[in-house]
């Protein structure tokens, strides 16, 4: 009865708005939210703490309502916390990154959206949610939030990728809310937060392991795309202008780069996860088993089935840190065409689902989902959900192991 007698009063304040009287109403978590209503005595003040409880939910932030369609869109309902700003002080043991950029890309543009489209694909997800096959609530493990975007300038590649390097910097140098018993991988013996970043065409990889690098050393990369993305970098071509001009980094070379500046794990650590694009030459794989990648075809699936890759990605990681990067377009097109270079005969959603389920237990230090064009997709919003849905399989696998030796 109490229930409703409250809601009641929230209806009615929604209900009788006048711009002309105006009482403070208690929000959940001592927050104090202006609302006009007519009636002031009436109604007097409404408490949504004691509604929510009321409705089965005891979130202290009211910011975020009762159904998917409503409240603040952060990634899976993660609390927002403005991470460069007035909370930098704040603690937590993972920080969603947003990251628009896509001014390097190759073809079709549009992933600076992605990181605002795959916020609304985990619409309905939660962080205090059970992944049923995983066996894992989230919450239960890491706390988790969302910083929000980086503002990366458009006219400058080379400072655009600079603002997300320092970014990403700033959020790793710090020390995670959780500590873990026994001794951190971290160079420095201490527990730093885990960053998961959404993109963004793939160029945002780099400067994301610089960041990750500088706190592990060398990392094992495991690299789920259609594509190698370990091309050497060309020069101009098409006319007599500036043909000694090297093209800048971009999404198809950036591995190429983390290579030369040491920032992959040696000995072939690395692996290529549901490749099957056309190179250009038969160079490029020499070059990429020389720049420290192994290959797994996306074809090898119906060979050798998920557990199949599944072995592929642990016997070329072993125990090493491990960051994950994932295309889209490492998707059927089918399921997931809201991208900017797809390929047909990519991996379904549930392959995808089952191979990250299989990499329980490893060290997963980041990661990133990149290259996902909104402006692309259908109206059922498939691979932004799909892209939320592998967001959260991420942030399962950095729940069920702590970063320790």
């Amino acid at each position: 009865m109490a229930f409703f007698e409250s809601l009641s009063r929230l209806v009615a304040a929604v209900l009788f708005v006048s711009p002309f009287s105006h009482i403070l109403v208690q929000g959940a978590g001592n927050v104090e939210y202006p609302v006009g209503i007519a009636n002031t005595a009436a109604y007097g003040t409404i408490n949504f703490t004691e509604i929510f409880a009321a409705y089965g939910h005891d979130k202290s932030n009211v910011a975020f309502g009762t159904s998917a369609y409503n409240g603040l869109t952060t990634f899976m309902r993660a609390l927002p916390v403005r991470c460069f700003g007035a909370d930098a002080a704040t603690k937590y043991d993972v920080a969603v990154l947003g990251a628009p950029f896509d001014t390097a890309t190759s073809y079709r543009p549009g992933a600076r959206f992605g990181p605002n489209g795959i916020r609304q694909g985990s619409r309905r997800m939660s962080l205090d949610s059970i992944n049923v096959a995983a066996k894992i609530r989230i919450s239960d493990e890491l706390d988790v939030v969302d910083c929000g975007d980086v503002p990366m300038v458009t006219t400058d590649n080379k400072v655009a990728l600079r603002q997300l390097e320092l970014a990403n910097a700033a959020l790793l140098s710090g020390s995670s809310l959780r500590t873990w018993e026994g001794k951190s991988i971290a160079k420095d013996g201490k527990f730093h937060p885990r960053v998961l970043t959404l993109g963004g065409d793939h160029t945002i990889t780099l400067p994301l392991l610089r960041g990750v690098a500088s706190i592990y050393g060398p990392v094992s990369v495991i690299h789920f795309d259609s594509h190698l993305d370990t091309s050497r970098p060309r020069k101009l071509a098409g006319g007599p202008w500036l043909p000694d001009e090297v093209v800048p980094v971009g999404h198809g070379s950036y591995f190429y780069y983390a290579h030369k500046e040491g920032l992959l794990a040696p000995d072939n650590a690395n692996i290529h996860v549901g490749i099957r694009a056309p190179i250009d030459s038969w160079e490029k794989y020499a070059d990429d088993r020389a720049f420290g990648f192994v290959i797994s075809h996306a074809e090898d699936v119906e060979e050798v089935g998920w557990q199949g890759i599944v072995k592929a990605i642990r016997d070329a990681v072993g125990d090493n840190p491990v960051y994950i990067t994932l295309d889209i377009d490492v998707i059927d097109p089918g399921m997931a065409p809201a991208t900017g270079t797809p390929e047909i005969g990519g991996f379904t959603t549930r392959e995808i689902k089952k191979i990250l389920q299989g990499l329980s237990g490893l060290k997963v230090v980041g990661a990133d989902i990149v290259e996902v064009a909104p402006g692309y997709d259908s109206q059922d919003e498939i691979t932004q959900i799909a892209a939320a849905n592998i967001g959260r399989g991420i942030l399962g696998l950095m729940a069920k192991t702590p970063l320790t030796e």
